[in-house]
Formats: C-alpha cells, sequence, structure tokens
C-alpha cells in the first residue's frame, strides 16, 4: 500500500474532533489540511475526501481531514462555517504533531469550507497556501442574480421545459412567482441583519490581508460558482485579488459542485497535488 491511514482523536475546547491522518511512504514536507464543508463528515459526498486524501497520497501529499464539533463522530454542538476557526486551528496542531516530517500546510475547502479556510489566514500566519473550490460567497442578492442569469435564461432553450409546457405538465403559474421573487430580491436586497458586512466583503478583506499563494477551482455546472464569479465582476477589489500573481485559476466545464463524476474528481485531485507540489518545491528547494 503506497500509504496508511491512521485515525486521530484531539480536543477542541473540551470537545473530542476524529480525524483520519492519509500519509505516504515517502511524505513530501508540504502537508494539505482538508476542512469539510457542513453540514457532512470526513468521508464527504460520495467520498469526496476519501478519494481526495488517497490521491494526494499516490503524489505524496500527506493529509488530515477531520470532523469538526456537533460533524460525524465529534462530540460538541454542531456550528457553522464561521464558528469552525478553532476547530481548524486544533487540527492543523494536531496535523503538524502527528506528521512530524510536514514542514508546511496547505488548507483545502469546497463551499463554505473555502470561506472558512479564507477567515483562518487571519488567525494563523503559518498557513503555507490555500486550495478554494467553489467558494461560497452568497447573499440574498447574489443568489437572485445568478439564478436569474445562470437558470432560468438556460431554462428558456432547454427542450424537455418546453415540451412540459406544451403538454401541460410544467407548472407555470408557480415558475413565474418564483422569477419575479428572484428579480425583486436582486433589485431590492433585504436589509442587514447585524451590524457586520456583507460576507463576500469580509472574505474579500481577508485574502487582500492574507495576499498567499492560493488555487482556485471553479465548477462548470454550478449556481455557487456562478454567484463567486458575479461577485468577482461587481468588485474593483476581487478583480485585484483574482488577476494577482499569487492566484492560480483551473475551470472544469463539467463538473458539479461536489465534482461527483470520476473524471472531475480525479480532475481536482491532479491540480490540486501538482499545485501543491510546485509550491513545496518553491519553499524547500
Amino acid at each position: 500500500m503506497p500509504y496508511t491511514e491512521t485515525p486521530l482523536t484531539f480536543e477542541c475546547r473540551g470537545d473530542a474532533l476524529v480525524g483520519i491522518l492519509t500519509q505516504p511512504e515517502k511524505p513530501a514536507t508540504l502537508g494539505v489540511l482538508i476542512i469539510v464543508g457542513g453540514p457532512q463528515c470526513r468521508t464527504g459526498s460520495h467520498r469526496q475526501f476519501t478519494l481526495l486524501a488517497r490521491g494526494l497520497a499516490r503524489h505524496n501529499i500527506p493529509s488530515l481531514r477531520f470532523d469538526y464539533r456537533g460533524m460525524g463522530d465529534s462530540t460538541g454542538d454542531l456550528r457553522n462555517f464561521e464558528e469552525i476557526q478553532e476547530d481548524v486551528s486544533a487540527a492543523f496542531q494536531a496535523f503538524r504533531t502527528h506528521s512530524p516530517t510536514t514542514r508546511r500546510i496547505v488548507l483545502w475547502g469546497l463551499c463554505d469550507a473555502a470561506s472558512a479556510a479564507i477567515f483562518h489566514t487571519r488567525l494563523n500566519p503559518e498557513v503555507a497556501g490555500l486550495i478554494l473550490c467553489n467558494p461560497w460567497t452568497r447573499t440574498e442578492q447574489s443568489l437572485a442574480k445568478a439564478q436569474i442569469k445562470h437558470y432560468y435564461r438556460s431554462r428558456l432553450t432547454d427542450r424537455q421545459l418546453w415540451k412540459k409546457i406544451l403538454s401541460g405538465q410544467f407548472r407555470l403559474t408557480q415558475s413565474l412567482r418564483e422569477l419575479c421573487t428572484a428579480a425583486l430580491k436582486m433589485a431590492r436586497p433585504s436589509p442587514p441583519r447585524d451590524t457586520l458586512p456583507p460576507l463576500p466583503e469580509r472574505m474579500q478583506r481577508a485574502l487582500t490581508d492574507y495576499a498567499g499563494p492560493t488555487l482556485l477551482i471553479l465548477s462548470g455546472q454550478d449556481l455557487t460558482a456562478r454567484e463567486f464569479e458575479e461577485t468577482v465582476k461587481a468588485s474593483d477589489p476581487w478583480k485585484t485579488w483574482l488577476s494577482s500573481p499569487a492566484v492560480t485559476r483551473h475551470d472544469l466545464p463539467e463538473a458539479d459542485h461536489t465534482f461527483s463524476r470520476r473524471q472531475s474528481n480525479e480532475q481536482v485531485i491532479q491540480h490540486s497535488a501538482g499545485w501543491v507540489n510546485s509550491l513545496s518545491q518553491k519553499e524547500f528547494s
């Protein structure tokens, strides 16, 4: 076997977190901490994170995937992606403790886990890099805009839709009501519920402060990725970040949100592993 998988238990604020350390026979000096998006456990949808960890191991990259508090086998209360920074810190330290050959650690996150990884850079200057897959930048307005632009427009050219309309199987009134609701949300966003700046603004500020190496992977068949793109287009600071030499971008046109097809999953592994090993060569050459 080219790698070993070792169960770990480590503490976070009195709760027990459970993770799996995947170690290649000849581990590289740069490792990957896989932050799990919620709500799901360290295995991931269709074993996504298990396959990712084993795929990275084929490229000699060690990794740790874990359940944060309230998920999977970890104890404690369930929390959202903006409340798991202590969990990430605990996993980061456990990774270093149980993988002594790992000198630096990259954070890997999908969806809201990518957003959590971005926020963690403000707390942990030892983060070596970020791998962000379909980052979560959702607001009511961004969702409404993405739905109108990328969902409803594409539906107008869908042959199956027109067949349903002509056969009377399509609920036209309900769909028009949903379209009007989305349009109103886009034109008149809801007032903020608290004093915090919107999520995209806070993420952008964190990335500006970080300014480290980042790999961005976007799916072509994913509304969350389209929302992210719309967020970038509407913001000069986001555009500046995306055009930075520190950011590498890969688009996977046929991939869905969780890269569920085998080909898409393998592409994510290849892009992630290639980028990490390239970064490792730069840091430790």
